[in-house]
C-alpha cells in the first residue's frame, strides 16, 4: 500500500500556493480516496470509534479543568458540589468524562482483541502495533490518574497503594515514590503532579494516534483472511464505502454510551469514591477501575512485592514483544484452528482475572465450589489461587503456546485473494463491472 500515489488536484490558484507550501489539504484527500481492502468488517471500525473517544475525553476534560480545584481542601467539594451541581450541565460534562474511560477501554480492548485475533501484529506492520502499545499504556497512566481527581476515600487510597509499589525497586524505589508523592505521604502537592499529567497526556496520546495512524498507511490495513492486497480490485477508497460503515459504527456506539450516561452514570462509579479522603480511614476494599482490575489480580497474585511489580510490568511488556514471539507466516485465526482456542481459552482467563481483581483478596469463597469439613475446603485463598493460575496461563500464552504453535501448527489452506472469502458464489468480478445474464437451461 506503500505505493499508493496521490490522486488530488488542486483547483484554485489559493489551494496551488497553499500545496507547494504546507499540503494539507493534500493530506486529507489522500487519508479519503486511501485504498482499503475490500472485506474489512465491523471489528475494523473501532479505529473510529476510538478516535471519537479520545474526542470525547480531550473536549470533555479542557472544560472540567476550567473549573476543578486541585488541591487537597477543594478537589473534593470542587467535582461533588461545584461541578455536579453549580456548573451548567456540569453532570452531564463529568458523566461523559468518567463514563467516556470506561467506553474509551471497552473500545480499546475489543481493538486489541481483533488484532491479536487476525494477526494485525505481523510483519510489516510491527511498528504500528507497538505504537497501539503505548497508547495503551499512556491510557492507563491518564486514567489512573484521573481516577485520583475526585479525591474521594478511593482515589486517595488508590494513589497510595499504587505509588507505594515504586518503593519495592531497590535503591531508587524510596525516591522515586516522595518524587510521585511530592513528600512524604499522599497529599495536595500528590494531587497536583497527578492532575497535570491527567491534562498533559491526552495530547501526548493524541500524538502517538497520529503516528499511529501513519504507520498504518505506510503497510495499508490488514483483513479479516491475512491475505496482502495483490491489485486495485482488491481494494476499495476508504471514502465513502468505509466512512459510512464507520459513522454507522460510532452511532451504534453512541448510543450505548447514552445510555449509560443518561441512565446509569454511576455505574462505574465506586461508592466509597462520594465520601471525601480520609487518610485516617481505610475502606474495607481498595480496588481500580474495572479497565485495570486483571493487572490488579496479577499484582495480588505474587505474594513479593517486588515480583509482583515485575510480573505487572511483565503483562504488558509481553504485548510489546508479540510480533516476535508469533512467528507462523499465516495472519489471521481463521486458518488457525489450535491457535484459535488456546486464544479464546487466554480471554476467559483474563476475564477471570479481571473478576479476581474486583474480590477480597482473602476469605472469599468462589460461588458454586462445596465448603465442609467433609469434603475441600476451597475458603480462604481460593481467589488468590485462582488468581494465579489465570497468571500462569496469562504468561505461557504468550511465552510458551505461542512460539510452539507458531512452528509446530498445521494451517488450513490460505486464499489466494480477498475474492474468496468474500464472494461465496460464482466467479469473482471487479467492481463496477456488469454481471453476465443467468440463462435458462
Amino acid at each position: 500500500m506503500s505505493e499508493h500515489v496521490s490522486t488530488y488536484e488542486p483547483k484554485t490558484g489559493f489551494t496551488r500556493w497553499l500545496d507547494t507550501r504546507l499540503p494539507i489539504v493534500r493530506f486529507g484527500a489522500d487519508l479519503m480516496s486511501f485504498p482499503t481492502p475490500r472485506n474489512l468488517n465491523y471489528w475494523y471500525t473501532f479505529g473510529g470509534i476510538l478516535a471519537f473517544c479520545l474526542g470525547v475525553q480531550i473536549v470533555t476534560g479542557i472544560i472540567l479543568a476550567m473549573h476543578y480545584d486541585a488541591s487537597g481542601t477543594g478537589a473534593f467539594l470542587s467535582v461533588e458540589r461545584g461541578i455536579m451541581r453549580d456548573v451548567n450541565y456540569g453532570w452531564l460534562i463529568r458523566g461523559l468524562h468518567a463514563n467516556g474511560a470506561s467506553m474509551f477501554f471497552l473500545a480499546v480492548y475489543l481493538h486489541i482483541l481483533r488484532g491479536m485475533y487476525y494477526g494485525s501484529y505481523k510483519a510489516p506492520r510491527e511498528v504500528l502495533w507497538l505504537l497501539g502499545c503505548v497508547i495503551y499504556v499512556l491510557m492507563m497512566a491518564t486514567a489512573f490518574m484521573g481516577y485520583v481527581l475526585p479525591w474521594g476515600q478511593m482515589s486517595f487510597w488508590g494513589a497510595k497503594v499504587i505509588t507505594s509499589l515504586f518503593g519495592a525497586f531497590p535503591i531508587i524505589g524510596g525516591p522515586l515514590t516522595q518524587l510521585l508523592w511530592g513528600g512524604f505521604s499522599v497529599d495536595s502537592p500528590t494531587l497536583n503532579r497527578f492532575f497535570s499529567l491527567h491534562y498533559l497526556l491526552p495530547f501526548v496520546i493524541a500524538a502517538v494516534v497520529a503516528l499511529h495512524v501513519w504507520a498504518l498507511h505506510v503497510p495499508g490495513n490488514n483483513n479479516p483472511t491475512g491475505v496482502n492486497v495483490k491489485s486495485k480490485t482488491d481494494t476499495l477508497p476508504f471514502h465513502p464505502y468505509y466512512t459510512i460503515k464507520d459513522l454507522f459504527a460510532i452511532l451504534v456506539f453512541v448510543i450505548l454510551f447514552a445510555v449509560i450516561v443518561f441512565y446509569i452514570p454511576d455505574a462505574f462509579e465506586k461508592v466509597d469514591n462520594n465520601i471525601e479522603a480520609n487518610p485516617l480511614v481505610t475502606p474495607a476494599h481498595i480496588v481500580p477501575e474495572w479497565y485495570l482490575l486483571p493487572f490488579y489480580a496479577i499484582l495480588r497474585a505474587i505474594p513479593d512485592k517486588l515480583t509482583g511489580v515485575l510480573g505487572l510490568a511483565g503483562a504488558l511488556g509481553v504485548l510489546f514483544a508479540l510480533p516476535w514471539l508469533d512467528t507462523n507466516k499465516v495472519r489471521s485465526m481463521r486458518y488457525r484452528p489450535a491457535a484459535r482456542i488456546f486464544f479464546f481459552v487466554w480471554i476467559f482467563f483474563s476475564l477471570v482475572l479481571g473478576w479476581c481483581g474486583s474480590q477480597e483478596p482473602q476469605g472469599t469463597v468462589i460461588p458454586g465450589l462445596p465448603v465442609g469439613p467433609t469434603i475441600i475446603d476451597y475458603g480462604p485463598n481460593s481467589v488468590t489461587w485462582l488468581s494465579r493460575i489465570a497468571t500462569l496461563y496469562y504468561f505461557a500464552y504468550f511465552l510458551v503456546i505461542t512460539p510452539i504453535l507458531s512452528r509446530t501448527e498445521k494451517t488450513l489452506p490460505v486464499p489466494d485473494s480477498l475474492y474468496t472469502p468474500v464472494l461465496s458464489h460464482g466467479v469473482a468480478m471487479p467492481v463496477g463491472a456488469a454481471a453476465a445474464p443467468e440463462t435458462k437451461g
